[in-house]
């Protein structure tokens, strides 16, 4: 067993995390106050190949495994997580695409996708169905030329903002079964958005409500099979879930070295603040946890990888312990910088609030939970 990242994965890590330092850490801020990323940001990430991550090579993507992927998101999240986590969406779309989208879809879409040329955003949860997923209510009517979707989307990274979605909406009878996905293309008729969400952190991706009021799309907007659209979301959350606890173990680190930095320089009580002893057990305790948190977030990777039966165990496992980690050490880490910590200027308390919605999204740690002790019970 070889804990030891390859020279090829430890030389992705270090493109992203410089790239990141050098594009993405300056601007955080402003963008944040903007609420918004310039769109020229994400041809700088094409260059890289950071459009279509897991993206096959024959389908012009990158071909990297779920692990390197995890090493992006973790090197980007040090300069900006709500950058990271945004483009973690857009890659999620894009694997959908590759891996069940038509030959045609996969023909004209995903080479803008891989591009970033169209940057995608994913459109499940609905202001009456988060966690209850499956009770969705978005419906798409089929008629002889193509689908008729009503219905509306809540808090979708990305509303108004990217050029195409990928919808979870009802095409059968009611329960997981009865999904379809398909996706609209800006501009669609019908489609239409929510005012801009003010949130307590992600400010810089722009949050809507993605609304289809008679939104027509053709038949080929139907991605993969009808009735299998649940199936298709499910599958793309573990891998989601691995990227949004990269994204808290890079926000984490990043704040921790901060940390590290600002208690050598600080004074007080004639010392500087890192030779104090109880501020070493916790200095100590923060390290602890993301080591921890980064084994078991590589190692759940290493299963979705390889294929591993209990893949979605180890992936729910990892987002739940990882996002927590990451919280804690955040939290931790403004509280060791004291009023300082509090003030804009020194990026720890946007990283806290960053980091907390990760308890959230991609499938809540109580569901994470549940999904746990599912299968705990179902193996005894």
């Amino acid at each position: 067993m070889d804990f030891n990242l390859s020279e090829e994965a430890q030389a992705i890590f270090d493109m992203a995390r410089e790239f990141g330092a050098e594009h993405v850490a300056p601007n955080a801020r402003a963008w944040e106050a903007e609420g918004t990323i310039p769109k020229e940001l994400w041809g700088k990430f094409a260059e890289l190949g950071f459009g279509g991550l897991y993206v096959r090579e024959e389908s012009g993507g990158a071909g990297l495994s779920r692990l390197e992927a995890t090493l992006i998101f973790e090197a980007l999240s040090m300069a900006c997580p709500s950058v990271a986590a945004f483009l973690s969406i857009h890659n999620m779309c894009a694997a959908m695409i590759d891996k069940f989208g038509s030959d045609a879809m996969r023909a004209e879409l995903l080479p803008r996708v891989v591009s970033l040329d169209c940057f995608m955003s994913y459109c499940l949860t609905e202001p009456g169905s988060g966690s209850d997923a499956a009770a969705l209510k978005t419906r798409a009517a089929r008629d002889n030329e193509g689908y008729v979707l009503n219905g509306t989307k809540a808090f979708i990274s990305g509303g108004g903002y990217s050029d195409g979605y990928i919808v979870m909406t009802r095409t059968g009878d009611a329960g997981p079964k009865g999904i379809s996905a398909v996706v609209v293309m800006d501009g669609a008729e019908g489609l239409s958005f929510g005012g801009l969400e003010d949130k307590m952190g992600w400010r810089s991706q722009p949050t809507r409500q993605v609304q289809f009021d008679d939104c027509r799309v053709g038949a080929e907007a139907l991605l993969g099979e009808e009735g299998h659209g649940f199936r298709y979301a499910m599958a793309g959350l573990d891998g989601g879930r691995l990227n949004i606890a990269a994204c808290s173990l890079g926000g984490a680190q990043a704040a921790l070295d901060a940390t590290l930095a600002y208690m050598g320089e600080r004074n007080a009580f004639g010392q500087t603040l890192d030779q104090f002893q109880a501020l070493q057990f916790r200095l100590a305790e923060m390290e602890i946890e993301l080591q921890a948190a980064r084994v078991f977030l590589r190692q759940a990777a290493w299963k979705l990888d390889h294929g591993a039966p209990d893949a979605t165990k180890f992936c729910a496992m990892a987002k739940k312990f990882v996002t927590e980690a990451g919280s804690r050490v955040a939290d931790q880490c403004l509280q060791l910088h004291g009023g300082y910590g509090y003030l804009g200027d020194y990026g720890i308390e946007k990283l806290v609030r960053d980091l907390r919605v990760h308890q959230i999204l991609e499938g809540t740690n109580e569901i994470m939970r549940l999904i746990v002790a599912r299968q705990m019970l179902a193996a005894r």
